[in-house]
């Protein structure tokens, strides 16, 4: 047998990972998640906000990231559904307007009755600036000498939620996802650590070691990768069963599975590679 295995064709190896990632992608399969404590301060965090508080939802990502960030920036949207949060989207990047679309679409298809048609009231999409840095340091202090208007170029004098918001200091919580530059680090360094606005942030895998040292003291939680993704999901569906059936809801869940399957695949085969080597070595082929 570890003669056929020491001759493997590599395309064998090749087709056996294919098969480790596409079954379980296409079949939907799920594992069981632990959410860890960082996870469940950024759960807390919106989860504690008495029913009906102001959240600013900060999506600095574009499609290019969309695979890990889109479900942490749904299970977010969706958590401060299930509260009837108030909700303020915005984004420091010009490709992230159609992730704002989605988060406005999951509101109102899956909480019509608390959103669908409540724009200016319940939620406001105040779109792109561009800026950086410069945004930030500008609706933390003004909201209004950055954005006069909303995505669709009304006044936000005329919008119910933001007629009489100053800045995002008033707000509740700032929950931020991004991919990079401008994002997480920068609405620590210019927005919540300056002004001590509670914020929750979730990021790339890459970004993640860069934003560990501000936990816990200038930011309350993060979700780091699709990993912090599908433990947000578990926790989100923990306290509110109800979501135990829709397959929306687990979508970062869904994307571990075949992480999950490929890397037990990748270490049963580190292990054979190894029990191969040193069976050569006693047989005195190597």
């Amino acid at each position: 047998m570890l003669e056929i295995l020491q001759n493997l064709d590599r395309r064998w190896i090749f087709l056996m990972m294919f098969i480790a990632v596409s079954v379980p992608l296409i079949m939907g399969t799920t594992f069981p998640e632990e959410p860890s404590d960082q996870v469940m301060a950024v759960f807390h965090a919106v989860d504690d906000l008495p029913d009906g508080s102001n959240v600013v939802v900060a999506l600095d990502y574009d499609p290019a990231s969309e695979g890990e960030l889109q479900p942490m920036a749904s299970a977010f949207t969706r958590h401060c559904a299930l509260k009837k949060h108030n909700l303020y989207f915005m984004t420091l990047w010009p490709q992230g307007i159609p992730m704002i679309q989605r988060s406005i679409d999951l509101l109102e298809s899956e909480f019509p009755d608390t959103y669908k048609g409540k724009y200016g009231s319940k939620y406001v999409n105040l779109g792109f600036r561009a800026g950086n840095e410069g945004v930030i340091k500008l609706v933390v202090e003004d909201l209004k000498k950055s954005y006069s208007s909303d995505i669709n170029g009304t006044d936000l004098e005329n919008i119910p939620l933001t007629k009489n918001l100053k800045n995002i200091q008033q707000v509740d919580l700032l929950a931020n996802v991004s991919a990079g530059y401008p994002g997480s680090k920068e609405w620590v360094l210019y927005g919540s650590a300056p002004f001590d606005i509670p914020t929750v942030v979730g990021c790339t895998g890459v970004q993640a070691p860069i934003m560990l040292p501000y936990i816990p003291q200038q930011l309350d939680g993060m979700l780091a990768a699709i990993k912090g993704a599908a433990e947000y999901e578990q926790a989100i569906i923990n306290g509110y069963p109800e979501l135990k059936d829709n397959p929306n809801a687990k979508e970062g869940l869904k994307r571990m599975g075949p992480q999950l399957v490929a890397h037990v695949l990748l270490i049963s085969l580190i292990v054979l590679g190894n029990v191969i080597y040193f069976w050569e070595r006693k047989q005195g082929m190597a």
